[in-house]
C-alpha cells in the first residue's frame, strides 16, 4: 500500500504579541505598536502591522525603531497573557491532530495526514482552525498548506496577514523557483548573502547549483538546500520536540581583521539571540562562542552559569568575556556565532533544564 501524501498545515498568528496588546487595550487599535522597552539596549519583540509600514521589525533595536517611526508606542511584554492565548490556540489544534510541533507561542506545524476529525480537505480544516481561533481569541491567523513543512511555511507567509494559501503536490518546485532565497525558512540573512555572492538569488538558481558545489560552500546544510530548491523536505512534524539551544551566527562577505569590527558583529548577534529568547520566553545557562578563521580553522569557547542569563546585557558581557582572550586576532575571521544552551522557560528554576515548547 503506497504511503499517503502528507498534509501539513503551518499556522502563524498575525503580529501575535502586538495583536494581543491591541485587543486588550482598544486605545492601541490602528496604532503603530512595538512590544518591548524603548531604552538604549532595548529590542523590539514584536511589531504591529501599522508599525511594520514604517520598517519596524522584531529583533530591531528599540532606538532604531523609534527613529523609523517617531509615533511608535512601546508596550512592555506580558508573557502570561501571550501564554494563555497560546494555550487556547493549541487546544484548538488538538481537536484535529496529536501531531503538533510548536515553533514558538504563536506558530506551529500540524500533520493532518490522518486527522482526528474528518473534513472535506486540508483546506477545510485550516479554515475551520482559523475561524475557531478568531472566535475564541479575537485574533487572526495565517495558514499555509502543503505536502511538507518547508512549503507549508512558505505558503503561510504568502498571504499574510489573515490569509490562507495552498501549494499542492507537484507544484512545489515551480512555486519555489522565482522566490528569493532570503525568503526561505532555514536560510538566514548571512547565508542568503553568501548565496547571492555565488550568483544564487532565487530558488531556480539554487536548483541549478550542483550538490557538490553546495557542500563545498555550505557543508552539511547543502543537502537540505538542494532538496528545498526542488520542493523536497522529508522532515517529520515532531510533537513535544525539546529545543536544545538557541543561537545566531553570521558568515562575513569579507573576512574581518579589526577588533572593533568583530565586537560590532558580536553586538548584533547578541541582540538577535536575545530577541529570540524574548519571543520564546526562554533563557539558558551556557553561553557558547563560535569563531571560524579565514583558513577554516574553528574555535569554540563556552561558559556555564548557575542560573539562566537574565537579560541582553548579561548575554553581551558573557560573549565579550569569551571573545576577549582571542584578541587581538591572530588570523582574519570569516564566521562568528553566539548561542545559549541549557534552556529553560523564563521564571522556572534552573533545574528545569529540558524545555518543551508546548505552552
Amino acid at each position: 500500500m503506497p504511503t499517503p501524501i502528507r498534509r501539513i498545515i503551518h499556522i502563524d498568528m498575525d503580529a501575535f504579541y502586538a495583536s494581543v496588546e491591541q485587543r486588550d487595550n482598544p486605545a492601541l487599535k490602528g496604532q503603530p505598536v512595538a512590544v518591548g522597552h524603548c531604552q538604549e539596549r532595548g529590542v523590539v519583540a514584536a511589531a504591529s502591522y501599522e508599525a511594520r509600514k514604517f520598517g519596524v521589525r522584531s529583533a530591531m533595536p528599540s532606538l532604531i525603531a523609534r527613529r523609523k517611526c517617531p509615533e511608535l508606542i512601546f508596550v512592555p511584554p506580558r508573557f502570561e497573557a501571550y501564554r494563555a492565548v497560546s494555550a487556547q490556540i493549541h487546544a484548538i489544534f488538538s481537536r484535529y491532530t496529536s501531531l503538533v510541533q510548536p515553533l514558538s507561542l504563536d506558530e506551529a506545524y500540524l500533520d493532518i495526514t490522518q486527522p482526528l476529525l474528518r473534513r472535506a480537505s486540508a483546506t477545510a480544516i485550516a479554515e475551520e482552525i482559523r475561524a475557531s481561533i478568531f472566535e475564541q481569541t479575537g485574533l487572526t491567523a495565517s495558514a499555509g498548506i502543503s505536502y511538507n513543512k518547508f512549503l507549508a511555511k512558505l505558503a503561510s507567509d504568502y498571504r499574510k496577514p489573515n490569509g490562507l494559501f495552498v501549494i499542492p503536490p507537484g507544484k512545489g518546485e515551480a512555486f519555489v523557483a522565482p522566490l528569493p532565497v532570503g525568503t526561505f525558512h532555514g536560510i538566514g540573512p548571512a547565508t542568503a548573502r553568501r548565496m547571492n555572492s555565488l550568483g544564487i538569488h532565487t530558488g531556480a538558481d539554487l536548483r541549478a547549483c550542483a550538490l557538490d558545489i553546495l557542500k563545498h560552500h555550505f557543508g552539511k546544510a547543502a543537502t537540505f538546500y538542494h532538496g528545498i530548491a526542488r520542493g523536497v523536505d522529508n522532515r517529520p512534524v515532531e510533537p513535544n520536540r525539546p529545543r536544545k539551544s538557541l543561537g545566531k551566527e553570521t558568515t562575513f562577505l569579507q573576512d574581518l581583521h579589526a577588533t572593533p569590527e568583530l565586537e560590532q558583529a558580536m553586538d548584533k548577534l547578541v541582540t538577535l539571540v536575545w530577541a529570540g529568547c524574548l519571543k520564546r520566553e526562554i533563557s539558558g545557562r551556557t553561553v557558547t562562542l563560535k569563531l571560524r578563521h579565514s583558513d577554516f580553522t574553528q574555535l569554540t569557547r563556552s561558559q556555564s552559569f548557575p542560573h539562566p542569563i537574565q537579560n541582553e546585557a548579561a548575554l553581551r558581557d558573557a560573549g565579550n568575556r569569551l571573545l576577549a582572550p582571542l584578541l587581538p586576532l591572530a588570523k582574519p575571521v570569516r564566521l562568528l556565532g553566539i548561542s545559549l544552551a541549557g534552556l529553560s522557560v523564563a521564571g522556572q528554576p534552573a533545574a528545569d533544564r529540558q524545555l518543551s515548547l508546548l505552552p
